[in-house]
């Protein structure tokens, strides 16, 4: 971010703007140039996927979905570990944050050939709840992991690209 520098970041300073988000504009900016380029995503990632409010709820998912190309050495695990968070959400109909959880799927999915296949599982796992949403999230997730030619990203590429 060219107003503030993602390494100069603190947990408080992310909860004080947080609850500030008002918008999926600011919440997604903030998201992708500073929570996700800082060495703090994870912890609030995973603290913010449960929260009631609609954009601090986003929030935890764009910043998946930012962090999926902002660290390009991080291993499949770290990526794997929020399945289950994305899958817990996949319930919440409010547009900003079912969008934001479609998003990050998709990202997870476009990382690498690895993380497309455990995606487009987790989709299929998904499609089966019995949440409007959920089937939106699932089947819009799968149309576009599942297409004939997909930009893979390879990360990280000492694995994928050796």
């Amino acid at each position: 971010s060219k107003l503030f520098k993602p390494k100069d970041l603190t947990e408080d300073l992310m909860e004080k703007w947080l609850v500030t988000f008002e918008n999926w504009e600011i919440c997604d900016s903030f998201s992708m140039g500073v929570f996700a380029k800082s060495a703090l995503p994870i912890p609030k990632i995973i603290e913010w996927s449960t929260r009631s409010r609609e954009f601090e709820k986003r929030a935890s998912f764009a910043t998946i979905a930012a962090y999926c190309m902002a660290d390009k050495k991080a291993d499949n695990a770290v990526f794997e570990q929020f399945f289950p968070l994305i899958h817990q959400a996949a319930n919440d109909d409010r547009i900003y944050v079912k969008k934001a959880v479609n998003w990050a799927l998709r990202s997870i999915g476009k990382r690498n050939i690895d993380l497309n296949k455990r995606a487009i599982e987790e989709a299929h796992k998904i499609e089966a709840l019995d949440y409007k949403s959920a089937k939106w999230i699932a089947r819009d997730a799968l149309r576009e992991l599942q297409k004939e030619v997909i930009n893979i990203l390879d990360y990280p590429r000492a694995i994928y690209r050796p």
